[in-house]
């Protein structure tokens, strides 16, 4: 007899290669194997770009050209030179998201600890960034621009506790809805295989979940697309109240 797994079974983290130094483990996961096959299969195809470009370098131009439009119309100039670092969230973000819709894959950007870590790693660079930048000037982006100085004991404290949550907004919104989208899926997946395990008029009827599935799994890839495109316009636009708002 087969067992429909639980749905969230699919976010489980397990160990691929055990490697322990006494108290320390440093194994290899299959979020880690999924993370190093995405971005080292696309580094591999990226550097063998061709004289005829073909499809695959066709598209990879296509995301250069979008996110360095992006970098140039949200942050200006100055923030060309975080171009690098952008593409490559961009890219790391956007394989994780794509890689999980195949099956018997791992979605890494399900789980809140990844995400976050994308996160408050960049709120951290953005403040060493300001902070290099502007010196004490940088805490100025506490106080908007034309304020009166008597609502300032009111406004400091509401600006900093939403700035203090921005990466919290940005990790849990990408979490999610990597998270609950895949979530969905399963269920559905068990719902349609437990009609199929029925006959008669049940069996027939599992037709229809399953295409609810087709459609879920394309609005689950626009989802990825357009998680990736927000959590990086967010980005810019973080870095942009960093380098030039004062």
């Amino acid at each position: 007899m087969i067992f429909i797994d639980s749905p969230l079974e699919q976010f489980a983290i397990l160990p691929c290669f055990v490697i322990r130094f006494g108290q320390l483990d440093f194994s290899i996961t299959n979020s880690t194997m999924i993370l190093i096959l995405g971005m080292g299969s696309f580094f591999f195809f990226s550097h063998n770009m061709l004289i005829i470009p073909n499809r695959y370098q066709f598209v990879i131009e296509s995301l250069y050209e979008i996110i360095y439009t992006l970098v140039v119309d949200n942050i200006g100039s100055k923030g060309t030179q975080f171009f690098s670092f952008i593409f490559s969230l961009f890219l790391t973000i956007l394989i994780a998201n794509l890689v999980g819709l195949i099956p018997y894959s791992f979605t890494t950007t399900s789980h809140l600890i990844i995400t976050f870590y994308l996160g408050f790693s960049f709120f951290l660079g953005v403040n060493f960034v300001g902070i290099k930048l502007h010196k004490n000037h940088f805490f100025c982006l506490f106080l908007p621009q034309g304020s009166d100085l008597m609502l300032a004991p009111l406004l400091i404290p509401i600006e900093i506790v939403s700035y203090i949550f921005r990466p919290i907004s940005l990790s849990v919104r990408l979490f999610a809805n990597m998270m609950a989208g895949h979530t969905l899926l399963k269920v559905i997946v068990g719902f349609a295989w437990s009609m199929m395990a029925c006959a008669g008029s049940i069996f027939v009827a599992h037709l229809l979940p399953l295409i609810a599935l087709v459609i879920l799994v394309g609005l689950e890839l626009a989802v990825a697309c357009i998680q990736t495109y927000v959590f990086i316009i967010l980005t810019c636009i973080y870095f942009n109240d960093a380098l030039i708002n004062f």
